[in-house]
């Protein structure tokens, strides 16, 4: 089956001269999503996670159904402000500004093996800073895995682990 039937192409969102790739219709066709599922399972495997991370939001719509298949813990990185309880923060600077990622402070111990997962990398600044966060924590960051690759942002280039993208276009 080819991923890339089941992602739509939406031109200008979300802003002008943006060709944004959806999932949505990916999500909603189940044989399409089982089929990314399976695909991912065996991108992750090898690693022998203890758990997987999802990047905020749609990370968690990767990672969660992923864990459940492979039988391992399932943690989220999100925005500042987010999670309940105590967490830990990491800032990162943007093209323009900075923004701020957070893990609860009890979700990760010490050498726990880990996989990153989102929907998307484009320039790979927030898997970056998910990575440092995480090994800033004691984790043991093993790969980075995405169901769509922009390859022309040449967002791998900041991720220095193993990575694992489904599907890549190159415009």
């Amino acid at each position: 089956m080819n991923l890339k039937d089941h992602i739509r192409s939406i031109p200008d969102f979300p802003k002008p001269g943006i060709l944004f790739y959806d999932i949505s219709t990916l999500l909603a066709n189940a044989a399409a999503w089982r089929h990314c599922v399976d695909e991912l399972a065996e991108a992750v495997a090898p690693h022998k996670p203890d758990m997987l991370v999802g990047i905020e939001s749609r990370g968690f719509l990767t990672a969660a159904p992923l864990a459940l298949k492979l039988g391992c813990g399932f943690m989220m990185v999100r925005k500042k402000g987010k999670l309940p309880g105590e967490t830990i923060r990491h800032t990162y600077d943007l093209e323009y500004g900075t923004d701020t990622i957070e893990i609860q402070s009890d979700a990760v111990t010490d050498g726990q093996r880990l996989v990153v997962l989102d929907d998307l990398l484009a320039t790979g600044g927030t898997a970056a800073a998910a990575i440092t966060l995480l090994r800033g924590v004691g984790a043991d960051v093993r790969a980075a895995v995405f169901i769509v690759e922009l390859n022309f942002l040449n967002g791998r280039d900041k991720l220095d682990l193993p990575i694992t993208s489904l599907v890549g276009y190159d415009s």
